[in-house]
């Protein structure tokens, strides 16, 4: 836990944080902190600051808080064919501290239906794995997630309204390491964050690659190894950011 996270609604009009629980624990047993020292903190979904602990007793830790400069912001789009649970549980910290502003996490034909029944995809089990994410990476913005059973649907309706304007990069495995990336400067895409479509562990089918390279996807790959969805996930972001000399 690099910054420690705290809800809007958790910050007092004193500019005061009363932190319990796991980040009370970390706070005194990793940190070891004391009254007097200051801490990095955050606010969920807004700025990054210092907090100077003022009280410590029975287990809880109370800050107050100054919030001074904007947090990283997310930098990239997953658009994600749904994996594994075990492997999508593993996913959700990994993908918000990289940077993730948006997952959308999308039907496949190599994508078993019993996935979409998980409970890793209920709001109460991925926030926290998020946060922890984000805690990792020293930032503040809780990636928005979308679940969309319907490849079709996507592609044609809802891939044209929201990337119009992106730079959507297509990985698939296979041949020789190939990439369409610009490399220098920020990201393409005229200010819009791109759009980086990983598939099921096999792979797109041919129609989904035909449908999504004429939806204005270019086509990347790292070589002809086969990864598993979290192993291509961090590999494939990895390389971008030094690509584009992002950070998170």
């Amino acid at each position: 836990m690099n910054r420690i996270l705290f809800a809007a609604d958790e910050r007092g009009a004193d500019d005061r944080v009363v932190l319990g629980g796991r980040r009370a624990r970390h706070v005194l047993e990793i940190l070891k902190a004391r009254p007097g020292d200051t801490l990095k903190v955050g606010e969920l979904n807004g700025e990054i600051g210092t907090g100077h602990v003022e009280r410590i007793a029975d287990g809880v830790v109370e800050l107050r808080v100054a919030l001074q400069a904007a947090a990283p912001a997310p930098w990239i789009d997953v658009l994600l064919a749904l994996p594994r649970p075990k492997i999508l549980k593993r996913l959700w910290a990994q993908l918000a501290a990289l940077g993730a502003g948006r997952i959308i996490l999308i039907n496949a034909a190599r994508v078993e239906r019993c996935y979409f029944d998980t409970h890793w995809l209920a709001p109460g089990s991925f926030t926290p794995l998020l946060i922890e994410g984000l805690e990792q990476a020293g930032t503040t913005q809780l990636p928005e997630i979308l679940v969309r059973r319907g490849f079709k649907p996507f592609v044609e309706d809802e891939l044209p309204r929201d990337y119009a304007r992106s730079a959507k990069l297509l990985a698939h495995p296979g041949g020789s390491p190939t990439s369409h990336v610009p490399r220098g400067g920020a990201a393409p895409g005229d200010g819009a964050r791109p759009l980086l479509a990983i598939g099921p562990e096999g792979g797109w089918i041919a129609y989904e690659l035909e449908q999504l390279e004429s939806h204005g996807f270019s086509r990347l790959s790292m070589g002809p190894r086969i990864l598993r969805t979290d192993t291509a996930c961090i590999a494939l972001l990895g390389s971008l950011m030094q690509t584009w000399g992002k950070v998170v």
